[in-house]
């Protein structure tokens, strides 16, 4: 029974993951308050339970990264044959500003990793990143303005690498890194659809490269995985690369036509409620 129990808690989690990842309303903050409510309890060991969210994290990421590769697959791979020597040009210069925009979270990622997760993890932190975030949706989309760029080739060097600054403070948990992604990035003069789609193709070495921190960090605690666990975590992953599938087709689907006024009010509401929960449970 407690198994089972388990094994609920994994597809819920690989379904928020799915969902949260790619709308702007933060996968981490979402994910460390459902853990608040319904923990993993694979021990009796705390820590041990603390150590297996760590990973269960990295790898239902991993599972909406997947969902990126397979759905932009021709798009993505520079070397396909259907392409002409222009595309596929087109495409390694694509690459080449995903990479420049990866670069400050990366760095800035590395070296307060530990901070993040021990310090700013915090439901407080988490409702107020929600709260003040879902405000500058509102207010971005109260002044928006006819984008300047509407496709990549469009995107020059420069904003990429303000949009990856942008994308460097999602690093606080709460903020959503698709949401500092996009607001920077429409805020830069992108389109909402470019700013959206470009979101997705960051993530690929910013989630990949945070994962495999995490990875290796808990290699070195040398804790070890039993079947069970194994079988919690491959489910979770492969919950939230299905779930992510159908969020990324509507989300690209939804920007054409509407704002993301939206979610900030959602941001805004959900941050509150969670402020005043904890704040009645001191």
């Amino acid at each position: 029974m407690d198994s089972f129990f388990e094994i609920l808690k994994s597809i819920l989690q690989g379904i928020v993951q799915g969902i949260t990842e790619w709308l702007p309303i933060s996968s981490t903050g979402h994910i460390i308050l459902l853990n608040e409510f319904l923990p993993f309890a694979i021990s009796p060991d705390p820590e041990r339970n603390k150590a297996f969210f760590e990973v269960f994290k990295v790898l239902v990421q991993l599972g909406s990264i997947m969902a990126v590769l397979v759905l932009f697959f021709h798009k993505l791979n520079p070397f396909s044959r259907k392409k002409s020597p222009l595309e596929r040009r087109g495409t390694f210069s694509l690459w080449g500003k995903v990479l420049i925009a990866s670069i400050p979270a990366g760095i800035v990622g590395v070296l307060l990793n530990d901070i993040i997760d021990e310090k700013l993890s915090l439901p407080a932190v988490i409702a107020g990143a929600l709260i003040i975030y879902g405000i500058l949706f509102i207010w971005m989309e109260s002044r928006h303005k006819e984008p300047r760029i509407h496709n990549f080739k469009e995107l020059d060097y420069k904003t990429v690498l303000l949009i990856g600054v942008f994308q460097m403070l999602a690093l606080i948990p709460g903020t959503s890194r698709s949401g500092s992604t996009i607001l920077g990035a429409v805020l830069l003069g992108t389109s909402r659809y470019v700013a959206a789609e470009f979101s997705f193709f960051l993530a690929i070495p910013t989630m990949v490269g945070a994962s495999l921190l995490k990875i290796v960090k808990f290699i070195g605690t040398g804790v070890g995985i039993n079947g069970q666990e194994v079988v919690i975590l491959l489910l979770g992953c492969l919950v939230s690369f299905l779930v992510s599938v159908v969020t990324i087709r509507f989300l690209m689907d939804f920007v054409k036509r509407h704002t993301f006024s939206a979610f900030g009010i959602y941001r805004i509401a959900l941050g509150a409620l969670v402020l005043i929960y904890f704040l009645c449970t001191l």
